[in-house]
C-alpha cells in the first residue's frame, strides 16, 4: 500500500523523530509511506493532485488538527495519531476543536499514547463524533519515543551518563527523554503536568514536582536516597517494558495499516 504520512518536520523537536519511526515501521511491513510537512502544501487542491500524482490509496497524520485537518475529502481513508498539542492546548479553542472532531468523524482509527490521553479525546467528543465508531477507534499504543534529532545512540550516551532527567514542560509533557531514561535505568524528575503525570507516578515510576522548590528538594532526596533511586529505575524500566514495547508498536501500526487496506477496497 502507498500512503501519505503528514507531521511537522520541523528540526529539534520529537514529532521528526516519532514520524520517521512510525515510517519506519510502515515499509518494514511492506508499505511505501511518503512523509511530508502540512506546510509543504498550500491548498487542500495540491494535496489532492499529490495524492493523484503519487497514486495513493491511504494517509496518516501525527496531530489530529495540524495534519488531520488536511485529509478529510480526499476519497482515500485515513487515521490519526495524537499530538500531546491537540489534547493539551488546540482542544481549547472553540474553531480547532471544531474542526478536530470533525476529522474524527471520517478517520478510520485515532492513536493515543496513553490512557489519559485516550481518556481526553472521548471526553471531548462524545457528542455527537463518540456517538458512533470513534469510542472503538481511539486506541491506545505503546512505544518509546526519541527525543530531537539525536540518533538513538547519541540519547543513550547522553542519557546514561545523567544523574537523572528532568523534564519541564509546562503545557505538553509526555517527552521523550522521558521514556528513554526510563528504559535507560536513570530516574525521572517532572514537572506536575497532565501529559507527565500520564507516565510518571509520582515516588513510582519517577518524582513529580510543581515550582522550583518543590524540584530542589526532590532531586536532593534522590540525591541522598539510593533505595529511591533504585525503586525508582526498576518501575520506570517496567512500565516501559509492559506499555512502551519498541515490537508492539510496530505490530499496532500494521493491524492499523490493514484496517486502512480493507477501508481503500470497499
Amino acid at each position: 500500500m502507498r500512503l501519505l504520512f503528514l507531521a511537522v518536520l520541523r528540526r529539534h523537536t520529537g514529532n521528526s523523530i516519532t514520524a520517521q519511526r512510525v515510517r519506519d515501521h510502515l515499509e518494514a511491513a511492506g508499505h511505501v509511506c511518503i512523509l511530508k510537512d502540512p506546510s509543504d502544501f498550500e491548498s487542500p487542491s495540491e494535496i489532492s493532485n499529490f495524492i493523484k500524482a503519487e497514486s495513493l490509496e491511504a494517509a496518516m497524520a501525527l496531530h489530529l488538527y495540524r495534519g488531520g485537518r488536511l485529509l478529510p475529502g480526499h476519497g482515500i481513508p485515513f487515521g490519526i495519531i495524537f499530538g500531546g498539542t491537540d489534547l493539551n492546548e488546540d482542544i481549547k479553542q472553540g474553531e480547532k476543536n471544531k474542526v478536530m472532531g470533525e476529522v474524527l468523524e471520517e478517520a478510520r482509527f485515532a492513536v493515543a499514547f496513553t490512557e489519559s490521553m485516550k481518556e481526553a479525546a472521548q471526553r471531548q467528543w462524545v457528542d455527537p463524533v463518540f456517538t458512533r465508531e470513534v469510542k472503538a477507534k481511539v486506541k491506545r499504543t505503546p512505544g518509546v519515543r526519541l527525543i530531537g534529532e539525536m540518533t538513538r545512540e547519541d540519547l543513550h550516551a547522553v542519557v546514561k551518563n545523567c544523574f537523572a532527567v528532568v523534564n519541564s514542560s509546562v503545557s505538553e509533557g509526555m517527552s521523550a527523554a522521558i521514556l528513554e531514561a526510563m528504559d535507560l535505568e536513570v530516574p525521572v524528575l517532572a514537572r506536575n503536568i497532565p501529559g507527565n503525570a500520564a507516565v510518571v507516578k509520582h515516588e513510582v515510576t519517577g518524582l513529580l514536582f510543581s515550582d522550583p522548590q518543590e524540584f530542589v528538594r526532590l532531586a536532593k532526596r534522590l540525591g541522598g536516597d539510593p533505595a529511591l533511586e533504585k525503586q525508582l529505575v526498576a518501575n520506570g524500566r517496567e512500565y516501559v517494558r509492559m506499555y512502551h514495547s519498541w515490537q508492539v508498536e510496530r505490530n499496532t501500526y500494521g493491524h492499523l495499516v490493514r484496517m486502512l487496506e480493507g477501508s481503500s477496497e470497499d
